[in-house]
């Protein structure tokens, strides 16, 4: 399994960035996939994921802390999925990074982290 994050970059306050991140290596419709991010000197945070639910439907879950402004979303071959980010604070400002849990208990991989700077 490789993960490969991209689309970060340095942008002002109220900005919007879409990351994405290209997954490879095995069939991902039915694995969990997600966003995290970390910001110096503090823990990985969760922000989003897509859970299979069965047939072609899958649901998104969102951490409070960017729930309205942050969206997730997958392509139709399910081999990447997106972040979009809108009105950027300051608070987002970390390196981010895409992930998939392929056993169902944990995100076991993870891509190499793409990092996002918010300034004024």
């Amino acid at each position: 399994v490789q993960l490969q994050a991209s689309g970060g970059g340095s942008v002002q306050i109220g900005a919007s960035l879409r990351l994405s991140c290209a997954a490879s290596g095995r069939a991902f419709w039915r694995y969990r996939m997600g966003w995290f991010r970390q910001a110096p000197g503090k823990e990985r945070e969760f922000l989003a994921e897509f859970k299979w639910a069965g047939g072609t439907t899958y649901d998104a879950n969102y951490a409070d802390s960017v729930k309205g402004r942050f969206t997730i979303s997958r392509n139709s071959a399910n081999d990447a999925i997106y972040l979009q980010m809108n009105s950027l604070k300051p608070e987002d400002t970390a390196v981010y990074y895409c992930a998939v849990d392929t056993r169902g208990i944990q995100f076991d991989y993870w891509g190499q982290g793409t990092q996002v700077t918010v300034s004024s």
